[in-house]
């Protein structure tokens, strides 16, 4: 009789489609790597290439990326006039999503990138998160949490107060989450080792952000950075560490299973 596992991990890849070679890392990430969820930004150019790329990777579980902080939005600027600035774009403002005032604009741009993924991936996100954490905001998560629910799909919890919260409302989600921008154990091979060592018990998600440096990307804060945690999601002796430590890495799409499952 096989020993039963206590430890899961999803590991998410955000930002899929923030630039092309941002979404191959991503994907290299999965294929030589320990990546098996992404996060998709539906609103920037170059959705077709990346959709045709994510197609080969069945086993990666593609969810969505809702953004307010980057880029074009999906309708009219004209419609969102509190979300964009004058040249009709979103500005890197997270902070402003505390304003309640927000919720109506954006919900109606979240509905429109929702319907964005569908038509290019042909069926639903496996599950939601948010570009620059935005969902921390109250009003940014209700409106997360209605679409979660509406598409019967997982959510990244914003904090791990909210666990309780999010499966109180049916809204599947991990119990707690690791890594993000500026987690030095995801550009160093043994700090990343000793971080899946000490996982405890329970569902993991480690949210990291790998992808190659192109010109495009040249406006990110975070660049060169994504190679070295590209490196080191790909380096032999991460999946050995996984191994060795009893952890079952999961996709997002497996979460409410694996949920149901828990006594």
């Amino acid at each position: 009789m096989g020993v039963a596992v206590t430890r899961f991990l999803i590991v998410n890849a955000d930002d899929f489609n923030l630039t092309l070679g941002v979404s191959r890392g991503i994907l290299q990430a999965h294929r030589d790597g320990i990546v098996t969820s992404t996060t998709v930004l539906v609103n920037l150019p170059g959705l077709e290439i990346g959709r045709d790329l994510a197609g080969e990777a069945t086993a990666l579980s593609l969810g969505l990326h809702l953004n307010l902080t980057y880029g074009p939005p999906i309708l009219p600027p004209a419609r969102l006039p509190s979300l964009v600035d004058g040249n009709g774009r979103f500005p890197r403002r997270p902070a402003r999503f505390a304003e309640r005032g927000l919720s109506d604009e954006a919900r109606e741009e979240f509905a429109a990138q929702v319907d964005r993924f569908v038509a290019a991936f042909g069926r639903p996100p496996t599950h939601l998160d948010s570009h620059h954490h935005i969902h921390r905001h109250p009003p940014i998560l209700e409106l997360l949490e209605r679409l979660a629910i509406g598409l019967h799909i997982p959510l990244r919890p914003p904090s791990a107060g909210q666990v309780g919260s999010l499966r109180a409302r049916g809204i599947p989600a991990v119990d707690r989450t690791v890594g993000d921008i500026g987690e030095k154990a995801l550009r160093d091979p043994g700090g990343l080792v000793a971080l899946l060592n000490a996982l405890p018990d329970g569902i993991t998600e480690l949210v990291c952000h790998p992808g190659y440096h192109d010109a495009d990307l040249a406006v990110s804060s975070y660049d060169q950075q994504r190679e070295q945690e590209l490196r080191t999601l790909c380096d032999p002796t991460v999946r050995e560490a996984i191994a060795r430590a009893g952890i079952r890495c999961i996709g997002y799409r497996d979460l409410p299973a694996v949920l149901e499952a828990r006594p």
